[in-house]
């Protein structure tokens, strides 16, 4: 028995608008399905990369807030691959997303950088 990939990431927003225009607009995901689940007064976006399904958006009525600064227990970051980081890092700018300097992985000698969405939640850049 062994687990056979990653199957989606979670992430419930406060904003949904918002974050359904940045991860779509801004990030280009594809919108595979919207469903609007009444009993919970919650969307629920599903959002694919280069046809791979990868995150389920979820709005929900007054989520508590995310910790993020200091770091605390629980998932710390969600990171996508690039093939060039200096334009994905003039591209956000130019959206107004402001990013951490660009560092180099000590063991991998790649590059990357940070950046978060609407809510705070860490997103990094690597290039492969």
């Amino acid at each position: 028995m062994k687990i056979e990939g990653l199957h989606h990431i979670a992430i419930i927003c406060s904003n949904y608008e918002v974050s359904k225009y940045f991860y779509s607009e801004i990030l280009g995901f594809t919108i595979e399905q919207e469903v609007y689940r009444k009993e919970r007064d919650s969307f629920k976006l599903d959002l694919s990369l280069n046809g791979n399904y990868l995150i389920e958006l979820f709005s929900f009525p007054n989520p508590p807030k995310r910790l993020s600064f200091p770091e605390a227990t629980g998932l710390r970051h969600i990171a996508f691959g690039v093939k060039n980081l200096d334009q994905w890092k003039d591209y956000l700018l130019d959206k107004s997303i402001e990013s951490q300097p660009i560092r180099i992985d000590e063991f991998t000698e790649k590059r990357f950088f940070f950046f978060n969405d609407p809510d705070g939640l860490p997103i990094e850049l690597y290039e492969v």
